[in-house]
């Protein structure tokens, strides 16, 4: 993690003239230089690639996304660090069905580029990567014992899923869509995905019960339709296998929510 402020030649090569600010969240490694937003780049083909897709999108009267700012030399980073034109709004993790609304604009303008499956996913090795992996692996089995054996029933409970409708999504919504007055949502902060579009919007619904008191009542249409069921689950286990996977302590709410999900078989 880049926890200092982004060098004077990085702002620079991105016609930043302000000085860097740190901005809340961003894993604490996101500043803000007068309208630009500017943090570490991961991966500079996985920054490239999102940068061209979002260069690419039409504007939409459904969602905004925060544009890319090419650097002075073309490229889309410099020296480790990439650049995003400032968007306005704030989240609100309470408005679960407008985050998945706009997320399903989001995903359909994504899906109307064609742009295939992104290369660098297949040497993505990350926690979350092997989270995501394991959750959609019906092989594998979890230990039933100790602070995350509510992944055994949960992944017993699958079951084999052809959707047939893959395509780069947002992994993460619930916490990186803005909402300002007047304004569509706003999409940022996009962690590349290949899976249903449904599949985005189950992590929303899941991180909504999981982290900040959602009504159970979201899980309604997800419970009746076994389909949208799976998907559900696969969800599940994603954000509680990350935990595992990033060496954190399971959460009081990951047996509740497990339970509530489990009962809708």
């Amino acid at each position: 993690m880049v926890d200092s402020a982004p060098p004077s030649h990085v702002l620079v090569a991105f016609g930043a003239a302000d000085e860097a600010v740190p901005l809340p969240g961003g894993q604490g490694c996101t500043w803000r230089a007068g309208r630009f937003v500017v943090k570490p780049t991961g991966s500079a083909e996985e920054t490239a690639w999102r940068a061209e897709v979002l260069e690419a999108l039409p504007e939409s009267t459904d969602f905004r996304v925060a544009r890319p700012v090419h650097a002075s030399d073309g490229t889309w980073t410099v020296n480790g660090w990439e650049a995003w034109h400032l968007v306005a709004g704030h989240t609100d993790p309470h408005r679960t069905e407008d985050v998945i609304r706009a997320g399903d604009a989001f995903h359909a303008a994504v899906a109307a580029l064609g742009t295939g499956h992104p290369a660098f996913l297949e040497r993505k090795d990350d926690a979350w990567t092997q989270a995501d992996r394991l959750s959609w692996d019906l092989v594998q089995e979890a230990d039933a014992d100790g602070e995350f054996g509510m992944l055994a029933p949960l992944m017993a409970a699958r079951t084999p899923l052809t959707t047939g409708d893959e395509q780069p999504v947002h992994g993460d919504l619930l916490g990186n869509v803005l909402f300002a007055d007047g304004l569509p949502p706003a999409v940022i902060d996009w962690p590349v995905y290949w899976r249903p579009p449904a599949w985005a919007s189950a992590v929303a619904v899941v991180d909504a019960l999981l982290w900040y008191e959602g009504d159970p009542g979201l899980l309604e249409p997800w419970l009746r339709d076994p389909h949208r069921h799976q998907l559900l689950l696969r969800a599940l286990i994603y954000r509680v296998a990350t935990t595992r996977e990033t060496g954190r302590p399971a959460e009081a709410t990951y047996w509740p929510v497990a339970k509530l999900v489990l009962e809708g078989r």
